[in-house]
């Protein structure tokens, strides 16, 4: 199992969290799994931007992303170099430290 930080975000995690994701899941997959309601309002099909994270740490252990996510990813709101969608960065053996921005620029969500 890989070991992911998630830095504390004000409303989805504030104290943040330490959670344990298998190798091959996606990093919005293991958030769920372990109860952090992140945004995916595209049901994780690569379609919007809601579950944009940076990976502080571990990015170059994560596949490349593909064009279609770097093309969503260039609308996402606080865009890094290490940005990721987290419902396409599948989860390798070396841990991660991950945060998850501010805001969004999506007008859909799963909360209703």
């Amino acid at each position: 199992m890989t070991e992911v930080v998630l830095l504390p975000h004000h409303e989805i995690c504030p104290e943040g969290a330490v959670i344990e994701a298998q190798e091959g899941e996606t990093v919005c997959e293991a958030l769920l799994r372990n109860d952090i309601d992140i945004e995916h309002a595209c049901e994780m099909s690569c379609a919007c931007t809601t579950c944009h994270v940076i990976v502080r740490e571990g990015f170059d252990s994560l596949e490349e992303a593909d064009e279609l996510e770097e093309d969503y990813l260039d609308k996402a709101w606080g865009l890094e170099p290490e940005s990721r969608l987290s419902c396409q960065a599948r989860v390798g053996s070396a841990n991660l430290v991950v945060e998850i921005p501010r805001y969004t620029i999506n007008h859909a969500s799963e909360r209703h």
